[in-house]
């Protein structure tokens, strides 16, 4: 498959694609926001759904998961992070989002303290205060050099209960190193915390840089639960699959009680497992040419942006995501947001604390993941406005 205009089908986009996308705004807006590719799914994908449907029933699936998906995820994970995880240990749920909220629901007691970064998606924040924690933000500035850890012991209390990690993290777009890692690894471990790690963009991550698990350091295996999904890699969103990989059975039951999945009040839909299993085992071949595709468009978009009055953009090192400073524009963030909707026709996200927390201020964020046309003719409407 090739990912130009030509498998860019935007006569269905614009009934399919929503949450601020090209089915939610109006005609003739280029949508640069939602992290959700405009290519179509990976064939192998496709042929698995339409080999299920083509059985004639959609029946109910076990309730901790069908068991093709949970070997795939832990084959999957086994391969590329070189991290053992039980199948039986293993949770789909609807959605990395929802994951999130799971293990808060299950390990936190109201009044437990998270330390949650700053930027970063509002959904981690959202999850700790919707089960009665209280999230303390840990900045994380976006810079080529080493994380600094060392002011994070300082906002770890008596009431402290869980680290979470998001890696490579949106909107940034950094990927932690192991050095990196095993410095938060090794703050955890001392105060004997959980850590909940967010790999949802692990295979997107950009040339020299790596990826790095952080169920792979040992010292804190046993308390890191790792959350991810399918929608970023795959373009799954819509299907709302993701999975929990619990380090043993203890955690793994404690957030399977929460899932209401055992009662059918709750479960993960079988398209959705059928899909992301597919995905895992045949579509690797698919990821790679999205990939490559992905680091073309990245580096456009940073030399576009770069050369906008006002604006200046690190290169991310994951995500396929740009998150530009616009201080040194006549605009805030949430303005510029509404100016270039109403008078470029280009959406984007603004860096509001509502969305990613404080430390997003005074920048956007941009998603590149679609053809080069659609992402030239967006950034080329921004530049226009910017430069009138």
């Amino acid at each position: 498959m090739t990912f130009d205009a030509s498998a860019v089908d935007l006569s269905i986009l614009s009934a399919r694609a929503y949450n601020l996308r090209w089915a939610e705004l109006p005609k003739g807006v280029i949508p640069l926001t939602a992290a959700d590719p405009d290519f179509p799914i990976a064939p192998a994908v496709k042929h698995a759904l339409q080999s299920y449907i083509d059985g004639g029933y959609l029946s109910y699936g076990p309730a901790g998961g069908f068991k093709e998906f949970k070997e795939a995820v832990a084959n999957n994970y086994q391969l590329k992070n070189q991290v053992s995880y039980s199948p039986e240990n293993i949770l789909p749920v609807d959605s990395a989002a929802f994951g999130i909220y799971l293990i808060c629901q299950a390990l936190l007691q109201p009044g437990d303290e998270v330390i949650v970064f700053n930027p970063v998606d509002f959904l981690f924040k959202y999850a700790v205060e919707q089960v009665g924690g209280v999230a303390i933000p840990f900045d994380t500035p976006q810079s080529e050099a080493r994380m600094d850890f060392s002011g994070l012991s300082s906002l770890i209390t008596p009431k402290t209960k869980m680290i979470c990690l998001c890696n490579p993290l949106n909107p940034t777009g950094k990927v932690f190193t192991q050095e990196e890692l095993e410095d938060l690894s090794k703050i955890a471990a001392e105060h004997d915390l959980y850590v909940m790690s967010d790999e949802i963009w692990s295979d997107i991550v950009f040339a020299p840089h790596r990826f790095c698990a952080f169920s792979s350091i040992e010292r804190t295996y046993a308390k890191t639960i790792t959350v991810t999904g399918y929608s970023k890699s795959y373009g799954l969103a819509g299907l709302r699959i993701g999975s929990v990989l619990c380090p043993d059975e203890t955690i793994y039951q404690k957030i399977f009680l929460k899932s209401l999945h055992q009662s059918t009040v709750h479960g993960v839909n079988v398209l959705g497992q059928v899909a992301a299993t597919a995905a895992l085992n045949d579509a690797q071949v698919w990821l790679d040419g999205f990939l490559q595709h992905l680091h073309k468009m990245r580096d456009l978009a940073v030399q576009e942006l770069n050369g906008m009055p006002g604006v200046t953009c690190s290169s991310p090192q994951g995500c396929y995501l740009v998150f530009p400073n616009i201080e040194n524009t006549p605009y805030t963030a949430e303005e510029l947001h509404h100016v270039l909707l109403q008078e470029a026709k280009v959406a984007v996200v603004p860096g509001m604390p509502k969305w990613f927390g404080a430390g997003a201020q005074g920048h956007i964020r941009l998603s590149f993941a679609t053809s080069e046309e659609i992402l030239l003719e967006g950034l080329s409407r921004i530049k226009r406005f910017l430069t009138k």
